[in-house]
């Protein structure tokens, strides 16, 4: 045994001492070289080490540049969806068959929004000029006017709103140059006075009365309000930045919120004149208002769902597009101020028509009525459920919306007769429209209300977890279905389940049998809005 290890030895003494051939070069073996030889096998090695690491790095950076991009890729998506129209926009219907003048104001628009806001633009601004139009609702006399919102981000499109205000300009131009001659003949009546009469103020010119049309928003209280008395309650604030009202009612002299809400049902507005210690009593005002702003301008006009300017208001939100439009399609065509130029001289005349007449009254059929309660009604049921009793005043002034637009359109429908009456009986076309117009009309005003500071639990698409678990319910399903949606809504199942209480005892959500549920078909909503 010790002969064998010691033969081993000796093999091995050997083989480090052998001649070692590398690249047909001989080289003897000496401690020298042989740490030579270690260190080059080490460097190889080594370069092998780097070589395999280089690969895993390159292979990482790799992995990380395909994770960035669809992580890039991921977030384009999620912008796109964005970006989407979360919002509904008015149904090709609504465009089918509008009065003249509509028709040729949003044959203007480049999109779908773009035409609704011209539509509710032309309506509310002309809405101003027919004072002398008037119809019964809930046994009360009211007037066409309305107060209008448009809201978006900043760059949007709500610009195009400001076309609208150029319907009316040809009667608040007549009405400015009215008065500028009055008072180039009231000044040199008083100069004539100062200088043929004594101290007495006997037979002294009286200034004559303000008359305008368009009200600038940021006038004081007492201003805006003399306007109106001036101009026989008659009035249009427009204006395309919210936060110019906003700021007039956060100042001393500029709040007339009261007013605006007074204004809305025609209720008596009383101020008093420094200047002649005079008390007035504005009876009746017929104020409209177009305004337009971000949804912070919103916030900061109407910091509350509570305060009740905001049940007044028609809002129509507008979502940002990340597109760039081609500014100079048809350059070659009549500009656009050019067109409303003309539509609005074109309307001046109907106008002058219409005010010839002393009284003009308007109604709806007996079976437009019973269809208008019972969509009213419904309505009030759903969003009382979602929203609770805040948004009650929302829904029923929303009905007298409809009724004035309904009324707004039966007018303009008026132009067109051969045989024009004083009675004014609302068609089926125009009270369908009016109807397609309000379903969308609702579900942007939820939206803007949900927006708003004081709400509180709403998603970054201004929806509260009653609603996002009632849109996302299919139209058949179960408790196993609800509960797995509701997980991932991130809302508890007692939380789910007392909101499935609360839709059927609404009417939303029907009880088809043991652990079987439906969404109610025979809403009004079912067919035109999806919620």
């Amino acid at each position: 045994m010790q002969m064998e290890n010691l033969i081993n030895m000796n093999k091995d003494d050997i083989q480090k001492n052998s001649i070692i051939v590398s690249n047909g070069v001989e080289s003897s073996t000496s401690p020298k070289s042989e740490i030579s030889y270690m260190d080059e096998i080490s460097e190889k090695d080594e370069l092998s080490n780097i070589s395999l690491k280089t690969e895993k790095e390159e292979t990482k950076e790799i992995e990380e540049v395909k994770e960035i991009a669809v992580m890039e890729e991921n977030e384009e998506t999620e912008e796109e969806e964005k970006y989407k129209n979360i919002l509904p926009t008015f149904p090709r219907e609504v465009y089918e068959d509008l009065p003249e003048i509509l028709s040729k104001a949003v044959a203007k628009g480049n999109s779908d929004e773009d035409k609704d806001i011209l539509l509710l633009g032309s309506i509310v601004s002309l809405s101003a000029c027919m004072s002398n139009v008037s119809g019964i609702y809930d046994q009360r006399e009211v007037f066409p006017n309305l107060f209008l919102f448009v809201t978006a981000k900043a760059s949007a499109g709500k610009g195009r709103l400001a076309l609208c205000r150029k319907l009316e300009e040809p009667i608040h131009k007549e009405l400015l140059e009215k008065q500028r001659q009055d008072m180039v003949e009231y000044k040199s009546a008083l100069q004539l006075f100062k200088a043929t009469s004594s101290s007495s103020e006997l037979g002294k010119p009286q200034e004559p009365p303000q008359k305008t049309l368009i009200i600038p928003a940021n006038s004081s209280a007492t201003s805006v309000f003399q306007i109106l008395n001036d101009n026989n309650g008659v009035g249009l604030i427009f204006e395309t930045e919210g936060d110019t009202l906003a700021h007039a009612f956060k100042s001393e002299y500029g709040n007339y919120s009261d007013g605006f809400r007074k204004a809305f049902h025609h209720e008596t507005i009383s101020y008093s004149r420094r200047k002649d210690k005079e008390f007035v009593e504005l009876d009746k005002p017929k104020l409209s208002a177009v305004l337009s702003g971000t949804p912070s301008q919103v916030a900061t006009l109407i910091p509350s769902a509570e305060n009740g300017l905001f049940s007044r208001f028609i809002f129509y939100y507008m979502n940002i597009k990340p597109e760039w439009k081609n500014v100079f399609e048809n350059c070659g065509e009549e500009n656009l101020d050019l067109f409303f130029e003309k539509l609005g001289r074109e309307f001046y005349e109907f106008y002058n028509q219409l005010k010839s007449e002393q009284v003009i009254t308007f109604s709806i059929t007996p079976e437009q009525q019973a269809e208008f309660n019972s969509f009213f009604s419904d309505t009030q049921k759903k969003m009382h459920c979602i929203l609770g009793d805040e948004y009650l005043a929302s829904v029923r002034r929303l009905g007298l919306i409809a009724f004035r637009i309904a009324m707004i359109l039966t007018v303009l429908r008026r132009k067109e007769s051969s045989e024009p009456s004083a009675k004014l009986v609302c068609s089926d076309r125009d009270f369908h429209t009016t109807m397609s117009i309000v379903s969308v009309l609702i579900e942007h005003a939820t939206f803007v209300f949900n927006l708003l500071p004081a709400e509180k639990m709403y998603d970054s698409k201004g929806k509260s977890n009653k609603q996002l678990f009632l849109d996302a319910l299919p139209k058949e399903f179960n408790r196993q279905d609800y509960l797995k949606i509701v997980e991932n809504l991130g809302i508890k199942a007692k939380t789910a389940e007392k909101y499935l209480s609360e839709f059927r005892k609404a009417g939303l959500i029907l009880h088809e049998g043991h652990n079987k549920y439906s969404k109610n078909k025979n809403s009004p909503f079912a067919s035109k809005i999806t919620w």
